[in-house]
């Protein structure tokens, strides 16, 4: 399965070592920290018990979308089961779906920091968000314990493949799946249009946008239709901003004799 592992606001080196080492136990090794909340990235040595590749190869986003950007599909986790508009996966139905997608390219798990977890507004940056089932007396699982719940169960729908009579075929290039930072792109490219064109609220534009953008990613567009749409708003927006007596970024000013 080709994971990443995603962490949001870790605060803990010591979480983040024995993270390391729960992906080492069960094969993985792409881990990207989201916005953290330590730096103490030594002092998670400790912890990570001939994990080192792990922490050695680790990258460092500025927030969600940037961890994101080259994923096709992500996860993320909660203990809330009840989101506005939107229904839990099972930890089984997660798994099932990051090895099915992993098809398309890479996919992502996404851990929230130990304070807060993930915030609705986090949670939209996922296609999907998965909630572990616990007991009531204590529904908050600790972060490295839930990522070793979670990626055993990601290590068990990996090996499915291997065990198929018939290998998978690789995915053509002109098939590989939709990254979500040209996904992000095409729903602020949507937004400008959009907002110009007064379908949007201006006031409270982002609920409907957040909506769209998961529409997409759900349609499974592959970057190639993901770019031609990217490419087609931005010729939208540029042929409305140069209708209008203020021209869209990057459209042209009215020349002599045109209106403006």
């Amino acid at each position: 399965m080709n994971l990443t592992v995603v962490l949001h606001q870790t605060r803990s080196p010591d979480n983040l070592g024995a993270v390391a080492r729960v992906m080492a136990n069960f094969g993985f090794s792409r881990l990207v920290l989201s916005d953290p909340a330590t730096y103490a990235f030594r002092a998670a040595e400790r912890l990570a018990v001939k994990s080192d590749s792990v922490l050695d190869a680790m990258a460092v986003a500025q927030n969600l979308p940037e961890a994101l950007k080259d994923c096709v599909y992500a996860v993320g986790t909660t203990s809330r089961t009840q989101i506005e508009g939107r229904t839990a996966l099972t930890p089984e139905e997660a798994a099932a779906r990051l090895a099915d997608q992993s098809r398309r390219g890479r996919v992502a798990l996404v851990m929230g920091g130990e304070q807060r977890g993930l915030s609705n507004e986090e949670l939209a940056f996922c296609t999907d968000f998965l909630v572990i089932p616990t007991s009531d007396v204590q529904p908050s699982m600790n972060l490295a314990q839930a990522t070793a719940v979670l990626l055993y169960l990601c290590s068990r729908e990996g090996r499915k493949p291997a065990e198929a009579v018939a290998p998978v075929a690789p995915v053509a290039s002109e098939q590989q799946g939709a990254k979500m930072g040209t996904v992000r792109a095409l729903g602020e490219r949507m937004r400008q249009v959009m907002l110009e064109a007064q379908f949007l609220n201006p006031q409270a534009p982002d609920h409907i946008l957040m909506e769209l953008e998961r529409s997409l990613l759900r349609a499974e567009l592959t970057q190639r239709e993901a770019e031609l749409w990217l490419t087609a708003f931005k010729h939208v927006g540029r042929a409305m901003g140069g209708g209008k007596g203020t021209p869209g970024k990057g459209a042209p000013s009215p020349g002599p004799g045109q209106d403006g």
